[in-house]
Order: structure tokens, then sequence, then C-alpha cells
């Protein structure tokens, strides 16, 4: 299942980000000037200024929180697709937005990633080690709950969630790379039309989500500003309104006719039973599909602060911590009862899975577990000689 979230996020609006996703979203790391010859501390010490001088901006909190809730609802619906077109509509309207949603921001706030040292160790202690906590737990939860002791513990398959951490990771160390070439979108396009037409490249790493997703995060490390502002003018909120009621009228046609796995990126062609072709075609068509409807859920969110703002900021926190309870709801049977597959039943579900994903975003939650999602392991690098040396005098 293709799933949401990103690399470690910050605990409340007002504490200063860190150079990580968050679950759903990313942190806002800000760039930051780095004149040569000044040491690693100095460097830290100013970076952390400028965070503290700058507040979070509450437009991407905001959607990062609303993302994550789609995505909570969608892992909700997946089981009454089969007994409710409504359901599968609407599981494939969010399923075309929701993730090249989140890995636009994650890439708009990547735009200042180097090779740092600072900023390497948040990579690392904000992807790479939550990616290793979380796959052991993952496959620890499922030997017990689906009573299957042998499933193996493997870091280079990604399970369930964990994949967006696996692809952020790699994603993120390109990001110099993606910076000098010119044309940068078109580039990544064609590795990813590449990609859905090469049925051989394995599931290592998950690399085939992590090429086919790649445009989205490209795209996010060209954007700027202003082209946020662009589509939240009141022009743009009044077009979506159509442009979202024809996709879901859309998606009603396509439900029995499609299949959803496309909207998952992690086949190629020709393993979902279709010829060589449509790899390119079907990448193309839907990627224009989600830039449109990435636009428009744009267009509708709110730029001020509002009870859920500071929520965004533990996106990560909900993204990992609720697939637990997705995968627990089918090893434990829960949609076996037929009332769950009844209008109120799906009506109940959809709450229930807001409510939920927002009480793991919350900051109680996101102090109960950062030392899984943000560890500070200074332990674990070395110290600045250099920094220390400034520091002494």
């Amino acid at each position: 299942m293709a799933p949401v979230a990103t690399a470690s996020a910050t605990a409340t609006a007002g504490r200063p980000p860190a150079d990580s996703p968050g679950a759903g979203g990313t942190s806002q790391a800000r760039p930051q000037r780095h004149a040569a010859g000044r040491g690693g501390s100095r460097a830290k010490n100013e970076a952390t200024a400028e965070a503290k001088a700058k507040p979070r901006d509450a437009f991407f909190d905001n959607a990062k929180y609303l993302a994550i809730v789609l995505v909570a609802m969608g892992h909700s619906w997946e089981p009454l697709r089969d007994g409710s077109r409504t359901a599968a509509a609407l599981y494939i309207t969010v399923y075309a937005f929701h993730m090249p949603a989140f890995i636009i921001i994650s890439g708009y706030f990547s735009r200042s990633f180097d090779m740092r040292k600072d900023r390497l160790q948040r990579l690392i202690t904000g992807v790479a080690v939550p990616y290793i906590l979380f796959e052991v737990a993952y496959t620890l939860f499922k030997r017990w709950a689906d009573d299957d002791p042998g499933y193996p513990i493997s870091l280079t398959d990604p399970w369930y969630l964990t994949w967006f951490l696996a692809a952020l990771f790699i994603w993120r160390l390109t990001t110099p790379l993606w910076k000098i070439v010119r044309w940068p979108v078109p580039l990544a396009l064609s590795i990813a039309v590449l990609a859905s037409v090469s049925p051989n490249i394995g599931d290592d790493l998950d690399l085939q989500r992590v090429l086919q997703f790649l445009p989205f995060f490209v795209i996010g490390l060209s954007l700027r500003p202003e082209h946020f502002r662009l589509v939240r003018r009141k022009k743009a909120r009044i077009l979506a309104v159509p442009v979202f009621a024809a996709a879901l009228v859309f998606a009603y046609w396509a439900a029995p006719r499609m299949n959803a796995a496309w909207f998952y990126h992690r086949d190629a062609a020709q393993e979902l039973a279709a010829p060589w072709w449509s790899g390119a075609v079907m990448t193309l068509a839907m990627f224009g599909c989600s830039l449109v409807l990435v636009a428009c859920f744009f267009a509708w969110i709110p730029g001020r602060t509002m009870w859920c703002t500071a929520l965004g900021a533990g996106t990560l926190y909900g993204y990992l911590l609720h697939g637990f309870l997705a995968k627990g709801s089918r090893f434990w049977n829960w949609y076996d009862n037929p009332w769950m597959h009844t209008p109120w039943g799906a009506v109940l579900l959809t709450l229930i899975a807001g409510t939920v994903i927002t009480l793991l975003c919350t900051p109680p939650v996101q102090r109960m577990f950062r030392w899984a999602m943000e560890p500070k392991m200074t332990w674990a690098f070395q110290k600045d000689p250099v920094g220390m040396a400034r520091s002494r005098n």
C-alpha cells in the first residue's frame, strides 16, 4: 500500500524545525548561508538562531495535517472498495494526490539540503534511524499479530509504510544533483517513465516507488513561495471545486474498470498485466492529473494558524504509528463484521480514522516517541574539532 509521511518533525509549531520531513510532510528547514571557513559549531548556532527567528509557516503545517488525515481515511476505505463503488471512487481520488502532495512539500523543504555535516546528521537521525526502527517494529508486529513467526526482517525490502522513509533518504541525498542540471523536472519524469516499463528493477528499497514518485520531489525542489501563493488565490479556490467534482465523477466511472495499483507506483506496467507502453502513458497521464489535484488541494488549505496547525509538526508520528492499527484491523478481521460495509459503518470508520490519526499527531504522543522519531544520537557522531577550537576561543 502506498502510505504517506516523511521524516522527523518538531513537537510544537513554535519549536525550530529540523531539516527533515514530517509524515506526511517535511520539516520546514530554511535555506541558510554558510560562509567558507566557518566551523560546524558556528554553522549550527547560526542555523538554530535563524530557525528561532523564523516561525513555522502555518500553511504547510495545515497542509501536512490534512494530508495525513486523508492518508488514514484512505487506509480505512481500502477493505470497503469491493462492496462499495463510492468508497472505491473516494479511495482512487485521494490516492491520486495525497502522496504527491506530501512529496512535493518534502522536496520544497529539501531545497537547502547539501552535504554539510549537521544536515547529514539530521538526515540520518530523522530518516534513516526511524526507518530501521520501524521496519523492525512492523516486522515483529506482523509476526505476532498475523501469527507468522517466520516472517523475515529485511532492511532492504520496506514493509508497508516504511518505504517512504527509504525513498526520502535517497531523494534527499540526490538533491545537489537536481540543483545543477538544466531541466530537472523533465529528467526526473523521463526516469519515472523508464521505471514504469522496466519490470526487472526489483524490490530492493522499493526502487520502483522511489523512481516513479521522483518527479514530485524534484518539482518541490523547483518551487518557490510565489508558486504556492499563485494556487491560493480566490480564483484558484473557486476553480478547484468543479475540478474536484469532475475528478470524483471520473473516479466513480473508473473504479470498476481501473486497477487501483497504478496509484501505488510500485510496479511496472508488465507486472500489472498491461502492455509495456501503457506504463509510459499512465505515468504521464497520472502525473498531470496528480499535479492538478495537488494544486486544488493546496488552494483549499488555510494559511492562518488554527487548532490543527501544531499537529502538522507531528505528522511523521501519526503516519508511522497508525500503521499498526491499519494492519492490525486486517490481521484481527475487524472488517468481517457486515455492519462495517454499510453506509453508516463506512462513515463511522472514516470518523474513527480521522480521530485516531489526529490523536497520534499530538504533542504528548510526540514526546513519548521522540526517542524513535527524532533521536539526537550525539554519541554516534564525531565532534567538529574546528568548532570546538572556536568555542574555546
